[in-house]
């Protein structure tokens, strides 16, 4: 096993050049990271198999490319391709329907583009992984009954 595959791989994905940026620079900073950024759900979903263990998600998606995809279809085809991947939602909009809807399509957590949002991601990203590594052990202690 390299030293990459222990590393937890996150999809960045957002059409705000700048936050997506930063964003990749918080995580490389704060983590050991492998992070991949793009821009669409399109280019996203064209390298989903690349097995990405969090996908953090914008929910808008449509400031670079006209009728691109928005992120709650990205959302779906990402939950299509593996119902595991956990996806985390980002949005510039804090509105409890936004939130309800991508819940409905069975985000793993919303969270409003803030000056705090990464503190909230780094949070949810712990949770996703206590909350694996919980089912994991569980899964192997079923197996030896």
């Amino acid at each position: 096993m390299t030293k990459n595959e222990n590393k937890i791989k996150i999809f960045l994905v957002d059409d705000d050049a700048l936050f997506l940026k930063s964003l990749e620079i918080d995580f490389l900073e704060n983590a050991d990271f492998t992070i991949e950024t793009y821009s669409t759900g399109e280019l996203c979903i064209d390298n989903i198999s690349n097995n990405p263990d969090v996908v953090i998600l914008d929910y808008q998606l449509d400031g670079i490319v006209e009728n691109a995809m928005n992120g709650i279809e990205t959302l779906d085809r990402i939950k299509t391709f593996n119902p595991e991947i956990p996806v985390v939602m980002l949005s510039s909009q804090d509105k409890i329907e936004v939130a309800i809807n991508c819940m409905h399509h069975k985000a793993f957590d919303y969270v409003v583009k803030s000056e705090t949002a990464f503190v909230r991601l780094q949070k949810i990203i712990t949770t996703i992984f206590k909350y694996q590594k919980i089912e994991k052990e569980l899964s192997w202690y079923m197996d030896r009954m």
